[in-house]
């Protein structure tokens, strides 16, 4: 019994009508395929990356945006292979408080943080000579 997750459910920047299937405030901005599948398979899911697939209300076709992961929910039996986690939404809440704490967004956030204070300051700037 394997579930599917796209990453458009766990996106923030999309709306209930274009793919989000969790509240907007526990979402994350921008998730991948990647790294579903390594919040996943680092709590003991069985987790397979199908790279090509596309959820088909995604209009952008970019790498970025791309990907499919499947996990597997419960057994043959129709146990859940995980206690914790008897349903997809459950699963998904984890996955969307989990990725932002990853190695790879917090390395990418404190880079960010400066060229955004950076931006502002210009911004400003602007605002004022326009006065």
């Amino acid at each position: 019994r394997f579930i599917c997750i796209y990453p458009a459910y766990l996106n923030n920047k999309k709306t209930i009508a274009e793919g989000r299937r969790i509240p907007i405030d526990k979402a994350v901005e921008n998730p991948t395929s990647t790294e579903i599948q390594d919040v996943c398979a680092a709590i003991g899911f069985n987790v397979l990356l199908e790279k090509n697939k596309m959820y088909p209300r995604e209009w952008n076709r970019d790498v970025q945006y791309r990907g499919r992961v499947r996990i597997q929910l419960k057994q043959d039996d129709g146990n859940p292979c995980l206690p914790q986690f008897p349903t997809r939404k459950s699963v998904m809440l984890y996955a969307a408080e989990t990725i932002p704490k990853l190695k790879t967004r917090t390395q990418k956030m404190g880079g960010s943080d400066q060229s955004l204070q950076q931006g502002e300051g210009g911004k400003k700037g602007k605002g004022k000579k326009k006065k």
